[in-house]
């Protein structure tokens, strides 16, 4: 099923959005996301900050695994690295959070550089099990330094505006501003702050799907032997996916650590975290932007909801509010798969087609 109107212009292939329907959606989408924060309470205010945070996890895995088709579990040991990077940044040598968050993401894509050489040779399970053992080796080191990361106790993730000054003083993001009527809490900042990055992401992560190196992605993706007899550098292609993803995930560690303020290694840093991430973009769509942007919001709003109606189903009931959340929505996965294989992005495509075609049925 194809997913655009057909174009015969290199102009219309270059451009970002190309239809009303498109430019419509993001300007809804501004409307919504500008909007949010001031009419959400702020317990849907903080599922909001998660739910920019799982954008930026799922459009990082939607790289490596979406674009490139190289299969991750490891994707918590990225985020993990990203989140104890800002955490020793910030609690013992006081750096302001805009310097750390790139570090972080350096941090992240160095460590995915080097994964991603050594499974150069590797795909499908084989690859998968080598990045399941990176989430163990992750937990392993961060746990072997206690100086630096707490050990099992933990660390607080302190948040500065700039360098922590010789008496410790620092200006932190977390005071509150009033500005007239307007009171920004910690939250909100959070919320705008992350909506940039959220942003940002999506934005680079379209211009990396629509670049050279991200249709050598695909390419390699769908037949890399076909792709390498044609011309494109297999090896260069599948470092790059491991290297964007990798700093994508980095910056969503940091971004997650930052808002819980308080993090440890396990949980949430663990293989659960990798599944989720791979249910969000099997439920949006693997291999479009849009279906890492539905599915993280998708997933990250159900939950709660999930928890709120659990207590009225029988036998699901005898479970806890977590465990009745991941039953209920992994009989979400199932269905959206069974009826709609290409996830969200698919129900967004026939929508799309019946308003298009519409008053006729084709």
């Amino acid at each position: 099923m194809p997913t655009r109107p057909l174009v015969i212009r290199y102009e219309d292939d270059l451009k970002l959005f190309p239809d009303l329907w498109q430019k419509a959606g993001v300007v809804l989408t501004l409307a919504v996301a500008l909007g949010y924060p001031w009419l959400a309470s702020e317990r849907w205010l903080t599922v909001g900050n998660l739910g920019l945070v799982a954008i930026v996890g799922a459009a990082a895995l939607m790289v490596l695994t979406g674009f490139a088709g190289q299969v991750s579990l490891g994707h918590a040991a990225f985020l993990a690295l990203g989140a104890y990077t800002v955490a020793a940044l910030g609690s013992k040598w006081g750096w302001p959070f805009w310097l750390a968050l790139p570090l972080a993401g350096a941090v992240s894509a160095t460590v995915g550089v080097v994964i991603g050489v050594f499974a150069l040779r590797l795909r499908g399970l084989y690859l998968a099990i080598v990045t399941l053992g990176l989430v163990f080796l992750t937990q392993h080191v961060l746990l072997a330094y206690p100086e630096v990361t707490n050990g099992l106790s933990g660390t607080s993730v302190p948040m500065y505006w700039w360098f922590r000054g010789a008496d410790g003083s620092a200006a932190s993001v977390g005071d509150t501003w009033v500005v007239g009527p307007v009171v920004l809490t910690f939250e909100r900042k959070l919320y705008f702050l992350f909506l940039l990055l959220a942003g940002g992401t999506v934005w680079l992560t379209k211009n990396v799907q629509r670049s050279n190196s991200g249709r050598a992605m695909m390419a390699v993706r769908d037949q890399d032997l076909a792709a390498e007899v044609l011309g494109v550098a297999v090896t260069q292609a599948r470092l790059q996916s491991f290297g964007v993803s990798s700093f994508l995930a980095g910056i969503a560690g940091a971004m997650f650590a930052f808002q819980q303020q308080y993090i440890t290694v396990e949980p949430p840093f663990d293989l659960n975290l990798s599944i989720q991430f791979i249910a969000m973009i099997v439920l949006g769509g693997v291999g479009t932007v849009f279906g890492a942007v539905s599915g993280a919001l998708a997933f990250t709003f159900l939950s709660p909801l999930a928890e709120s109606v659990g207590h009225v189903i029988p036998l699901v009931n005898q479970l806890t509010s977590a465990q009745q959340a991941t039953v209920l929505l992994s009989v979400v996965v199932v269905l959206v798969l069974v009826l709609e294989p290409m996830g969200l992005f698919g129900v967004w495509l026939r929508i799309k087609r019946y308003f298009q075609v519409w008053p006729f049925r084709y």
